[in-house]
């Protein structure tokens, strides 16, 4: 079985560490046997991973807009069993083209929840809205996304109901919602989400925390991530 540690080179070659956020959509990302995958904004190829792991008939395309980050992302998916399976391009996702539709799609987006960009360049590009705005976003997922389809991603709390509102001119609607605190008193800091072009009556909401204290971590978030941290 992968796991992330085996693949150490992705976090000793990237300035961009392995995300909680990215390991959770990951581990959380609800889907029966989908059999192409779209992971939009690839960073170095975590999630594509992921869904090869938990997959194993899946096709993935991986789409990375920058030269270097997607760089690594090809060493990385190179150096793992499922090479085969996962085809990665260097480009922006608005310029992308497939002969075909999805069944998943994914998006760890680019966001900066702060009010003040990142000093490194490149870590602004990938974390700041501006580069790829979540209407942008949604309406490279209704096109790309079949009428079955599931698109599940990550996005601060904060920003949660503008962009379900967002989702809606797209006919996009929630069909699960994930939330997620560090710690028992902390506030919610991200939202995960599943929408479908199909709309439930009853939203499936579930809390998650990360950690009862610091580096002790709740049994549930353990439990969610153990195929993929040999420390669980």
């Amino acid at each position: 079985m992968f796991h992330f540690k085996e693949f150490s080179i992705i976090q000793e070659v990237s300035s961009m560490k392995v995300g909680t956020d990215s390991v959770i959509l990951g581990a959380w990302t609800p889907a029966y046997e989908p059999q192409r995958i779209l992971d939009i904004g690839a960073g170095t190829g975590i999630l594509s991973l992921m869904m090869a792991q938990r997959f194993p008939t899946a096709s993935i395309h991986s789409i990375e807009i920058d030269p270097e980050t997607a760089e690594e992302c090809k060493q990385n998916i190179t150096l793992s069993p499922w090479k085969e399976r996962i085809s990665v391009f260097q480009m922006d996702i608005r310029n992308f083209s497939a002969s075909n539709s999805y069944d998943l799609i994914l998006s760890n987006p680019p966001f900066f929840s702060e009010d003040t960009h990142s000093p490194n360049q490149k870590r602004s590009l990938a974390r700041a809205s501006h580069s790829l705005p979540f209407a942008q976003l949604l309406n490279c997922v209704n096109k790309f996304l079949s009428p079955q389809g599931n698109f599940s991603v990550v996005i601060p709390y904060k920003e949660e109901t503008s962009f379900l509102q967002e989702a809606t001119y797209y006919s996009l609607y929630p069909l699960q919602k994930l939330y997620l605190k560090g710690t028992p008193s902390s506030p919610i800091k991200r939202s995960f989400l599943l929408l479908s072009h199909q709309q439930v009556t009853q939203i499936l909401i579930k809390l998650l925390i990360v950690e009862k204290e610091r580096h002790q971590y709740t049994e549930e978030y353990q439990e969610l991530t153990k195929n993929f941290y040999l420390k669980f």
